[in-house]
């Protein structure tokens, strides 16, 4: 009798087959084209549409300044390795164009559809040729006495070589004939340090008369003659021109590095040039001079419909009609405190969370205050990402200095563009006598600490204020982020630690609490993924929420995919890039990835693991990318306290992941489809809903 055979297993999934990862730069892209959809979507006020519009135009920029140089520097290198989703640089700069067009064609839509609504409200963005008569006349006399004192015309002949344009500048290309009938080319700068929307007529009150604007570049074409007297103006058009900004920082041969920051930030403007941005109508020739002089190729030149910088749309969502922006709000306050009490009481109550913007950002600036005046305060320290040019934390830092306090500041000379502002502020804290650190080789300092030790009676105390965001007062009411004040004592001697590895030497290889990359974080995580796993092979309820801006590190995602084997339930909050494919049979079948655009910029990093119903959730400064994980110090804190697991959990987690206003689900092709509430059911709009919420008895503390 023959023997059966025995069943046959399940092969197991490839996990590095490219086709499960998609491409970060196009990922990216996806993200750019959720943002033109918040500039359509019509449930969004009106000039908060444009405002859209205009991030969409930066963050291309950027993405262009970065990640597309990046790509060119690669094929230009001969790079030919492709990453886990097997494109090469060359292949995918072909896609990133093709891509790039349609998204450009898709943004001239929604801008003529936004002037034309914004026209029915009494706001024009007119063309120089809609203007009137006198309308004419006072551009010219605007010109005469504000605009022409500003600008330099600059010749390009043998004897004058073109000039050079710098990252991001709006220019205006001049053919001019002489008497003898000779052709020559002009280049003139459109200043941006005037306003770049001129007024052509003011209201005395919002909505009592129309507000009229024209492009301050259509002024200058039309009085151009004056620049270039006893001259014929043959034509003008504008180009706009993108370098490569990411200039690399050769730490490992630096002796200073501030010193070396600011040469990289200086020769930024210099780079090469990445993208040219020139109007349908530019005829061929003027384009063959400006594709010769800056040393281009054909597919680096993009013809565009319209204005050229959409960025600067943000000029026009910026004037005075509140009737058409998101309603103001007051972000809540902490409890009122008592006579006799003060912030560092209050946090010794109990561990406090702030959930900005909704909560505002003011006690973090307090606290350091305090502990700047406090005479039983021995020492502060802190890391500073991006603080932004009004930095009142930098403030309390130096006013703590003149109060004798010990302050040791580990500024990060490298967040990119943020560069200038972190120099300066290193350079006024280290004036005042501050122990300033900028960094460590080959490492960017991502963490968002501060520490604050105190002298109470007989006892070292240290408080501890931990974040998912920067120090900046500025976009913390811009941002969503969740921050900590604690006073446990495994976290203090953490955080401790933590400085001591940034401002001296130390070899430690693991922390009390803290998951701090490049040291333990990585391995923390799997763990953590791995015990979900052996809980749902026991049978046991196993889940998995992570909230971040980015999903692009392979071992983490390959291991998410063996979650979803397992029986793991994963769902995750990603605001931009998703390098997994959710959905795909046999592999990610248990695999949820979404992502939320609203009126604030979820920046929240959360993990969330099940843990067999002993629940454990870490916030922090992470996203899931070898960037973050393999260079970067980063730190993720626990959140211990019932209250405080249960305020993350339903009241920020749980309100995401119901949300069907603006939340996009992702597509195992990498595709978003806008979630829609169902027949029975009620929209939820997160941001929102957190908004309305006055929170009197739902802030985070225990």
């Amino acid at each position: 009798m023959a023997r059966k055979s025995p069943p046959k297993r399940p092969a197991k999934p490839a996990f590095d087959d490219p086709s499960l990862y998609l491409n970060r730069e196009l990922s990216l892209l996806e993200f750019q084209r959720r943002v033109l959809e918040e500039a359509a979507d019509e449930t969004n006020p009106l000039l908060e549409r444009v405002r859209f519009l205009s991030i969409f135009g930066s963050n291309l920029d950027e993405f262009f300044m970065v990640r597309v140089a990046a790509l060119k520097n690669q094929e230009e290198a001969g790079i030919a390795e492709t990453g886990p989703d097997g494109l090469s640089p060359s292949q995918q700069l072909d896609l990133i164009r093709e891509r790039v067009i349609d998204l450009f064609q898709e943004a001239h839509r929604c801008r003529v559809l936004l002037l034309q609504q914004l026209e029915s409200h009494g706001v024009r963005v007119l063309d120089y040729s809609e203007l009137t008569e006198a309308q004419c006349d006072q551009m010219a006399e605007y010109f005469n006495k504000t605009i022409y004192p500003v600008l330099t015309p600059l010749a390009v002949d043998p004897g004058r070589p073109f000039p050079h344009i710098s990252n991001l500048s709006l220019n205006l290309s001049v053919l001019i004939r002489d008497a003898r009938g000779q052709e020559h080319f002009a280049r003139l700068k459109v200043p941006d340090s005037l306003p770049q929307l001129l007024p052509l007529q003011r209201a005395r009150r919002a909505g009592s008369r129309p507000l009229s604007f024209v492009w301050i570049e259509q002024v200058i074409q039309a009085n151009v003659q004056q620049l270039f007297p006893g001259m014929e103006i043959v034509e003008s058009h504008p180009f706009h021109i993108t370098r490569d900004a990411d200039s690399a920082i050769q730490e490992l041969e630096a002796d200073d590095l501030l010193e070396t920051v600011e040469e990289g930030v200086r020769k930024r403007r210099f780079g090469d040039v990445v993208r040219l941005k020139v109007p349908d109508g530019m005829p061929d020739s003027l384009l063959d001079t400006l594709r010769e002089n800056l040393e281009i190729e054909e597919e680096d030149i993009y013809r565009v419909n319209g204005p050229l910088s959409l960025a600067r749309l943000r000029h026009l969502a910026g004037i005075d009609r509140p009737d058409l922006k998101w309603p103001a709000f007051v972000p809540a306050g902490l409890p009122k405190l008592n006579e006799d009490e003060d912030i560092f009481s209050l946090i010794r109550r109990g561990d406090l969370m702030l959930h900005h913007p909704f909560d505002s950002f003011q006690p973090v600036v307090d606290f350091l205050r305090a502990a700047a005046r406090d005479p039983h305060v021995l020492a502060i320290k802190m890391t500073l990402y991006r603080v932004g040019r009004n930095a009142p934390v930098v403030e309390a830092l130096l006013e703590a200095m003149e109060y004798g306090k010990q302050v040791a500041v580990l500024v990060e000379l490298k967040a990119r563009f943020d560069e200038e502002s972190n120099i300066e502020w290193a350079r006024a804290l280290e004036r005042e006598g501050v122990h300033v650190v900028y960094g460590l080789v080959g490492l960017k300092i991502h963490a968002k600490v501060a520490l604050v030790v105190r002298r109470e009676g007989d006892v070292i105390r240290r408080y501890v204020h931990m974040s998912t965001g920067n120090y900046n007062a500025v976009t913390a009411h811009l941002y969503t982020d969740l921050g900590l004040f604690t006073t446990d004592p495994e976290i203090g001697a953490d955080a401790s630690d933590l400085f001591n590895f940034l401002t001296g030497y130390s070899a430690k290889t693991d922390y009390r609490k803290l998951l701090v990359a490049p040291i333990n974080l990585r391995r923390r995580l799997t763990e953590m993924i791995r015990r979900e796993m052996e809980n749902a092979k026991a049978g046991k309820p196993a889940r998995i929420i992570f909230k971040m801006n980015a999903v692009v590190d392979p071992p983490l995602i390959r291991l998410l995919y063996e979650a979803s084997g397992a029986g793991v339930h994963v769902d995750l909050i990603a605001r931009g890039i998703c390098c997994l494919r959710p959905g795909v049979p046999g592999v990610s079948e248990n695999i949820r990835v979404r992502s939320i655009l609203g009126r604030f910029l979820e920046h929240t990093r959360i993990f969330y693991f099940l843990n067999g119903g002993e629940e454990e959730i870490y916030l922090g400064s992470a996203d899931l990318m070898p960037r973050n994980i393999n260079r970067r110090v980063e730190t993720l804190f626990p959140i211990e306290k019932p209250a405080l697991v249960r305020f993350v959990r339903d009241r920020v987690l749980g309100v995401y992941l119901a949300d069907n206003a603006k939340a996009r689900e992702m597509q195992p092709d990498g595709t978003y489809r806008r979630i829609q509430p169902g027949k029975s059911e009620k929209p939820v709009h997160s941001q929102m809903l957190l908004l309305d919420r006055k929170r009197n008895n739902g802030r985070g503390r225990t």
